[in-house]
């Protein structure tokens, strides 16, 4: 397979602070590749430099060519900060960005896509957030590009409308667009990513598929009972051969099987114990993200006091980044 994607040795700094330390990525053509980790990490700043906005060390090609010179028809761009003119409607907006290129999609056909036939002549200051996103969302895909960077796409958007997005993103990937996108959402990368990469301190700690991440980081599965008996329920499943943990008010049992939860009924039924709730889940991204950062990920979203090197940086975050006119 082809790459789209080779980045070899990427540094960047900003003053004293190290936004990407010697990353090494590929990224396949027609692969959806997630980038996950806590805010300053170097997301953006990745993206950036695979995009060729920001001055970097290291070699990157994209379809073997410096970033700055591929043809802008193959790629889009959405970064995360697009603050486009407010007295444009969204039919407006999307053709300007047609304008950029010399073959660009059907306006009307790309506010279908994003799910704003109804509102395209509403100024885009009068939208809501998620569908000004959507607007911004719509002029990367005007060029219907071979290769598209979505730094932070659904922020914003409700979601009805970022299943809809999800949705519109799996038909891209499967016409054979590839995809490269950062996300707070978990269930996000999850659901569309073939792999995911995990940056942290500016270096990648992690890359595999999302199965593979969570089978080497992820845990196991558990049942977490609720119950104000929780020391006596855990003597009981441990002496059944669970592995049982209680806190003041539940049980976490390791390792449970859907089959082995009536077997855990059972024991408790036995002792006499009751029980509040039975909850059992399976260990997700959001679990690999705990285990490889050692923070929670709604932690992860609050930025911290060294930050924002990548979001507060000199570089260009103007609009028209998201077209492809780099």
């Amino acid at each position: 397979m082809n790459e789209a994607v080779v980045a070899t040795g990427v540094g960047k700094t900003y003053g004293d602070t190290v936004a990407l330390d010697g990353v090494d990525l590929t990224v396949a053509e027609g692969e959806v590749f997630g980038l996950i980790g806590p805010n300053g990490a170097g997301k953006t700043t990745l993206i950036r430099a695979l995009t060729g906005t920001t001055p970097v060390t290291g070699n990157i090609e994209v379809f073997g060519a410096e970033p700055t010179a591929v043809d802008s028809e193959r790629v889009g761009l959405l970064p995360q900060s697009f603050s486009p003119p407010a007295r444009l409607t969204a039919r407006e907006m999307i053709d300007y960005y047609a304008g950029l290129y010399d073959n660009a999609r059907d306006t009307d056909a790309v506010l279908a896509d994003v799910g704003l036939t109804e509102t395209a002549d509403s100024w885009y200051e009068t939208l809501s957030g998620g569908q000004q996103r959507r607007v911004c969302v719509g002029t990367a895909l005007v060029n219907d590009p071979d290769l598209l960077f979505l730094d932070e796409p659904t922020t914003g958007i409700d979601p009805a409308g970022r299943r809809a997005l999800w949705e519109l993103l799996e038909s891209l990937a499967a016409g054979g667009t590839t995809v490269v996108l950062t996300s707070h959402s978990m269930a996000e990368v999850q659901r569309l990513s073939d792999r995911v990469g995990l940056l942290q301190d500016g270096q990648l700690v992690a890359v595999g598929t999302p199965e593979d991440l969570i089978a080497d980081h992820g845990g196991r599965s558990r049942l977490v009972i609720g119950t104000d008996a929780s020391s006596a329920a855990a003597s009981a499943l441990a002496a059944a051969d669970f592995t049982a943990t209680a806190s003041p008010s539940e049980v976490v049992v390791d390792g449970v099987s859907p089959v082995d939860i009536g077997d855990a009924v059972e024991v408790l039924s036995e002792a006499g114990i009751s029980y509040d709730t039975l909850t059992w889940t399976e260990p997700s991204l959001e679990d690999v993200y705990l285990q490889l950062t050692g923070e929670s990920f709604e932690g992860a979203m609050t930025p911290g006091a060294s930050a924002m090197a990548e979001e507060s940086s000199e570089e260009p975050t103007e609009p028209a980044a998201a077209g492809g006119d780099r």
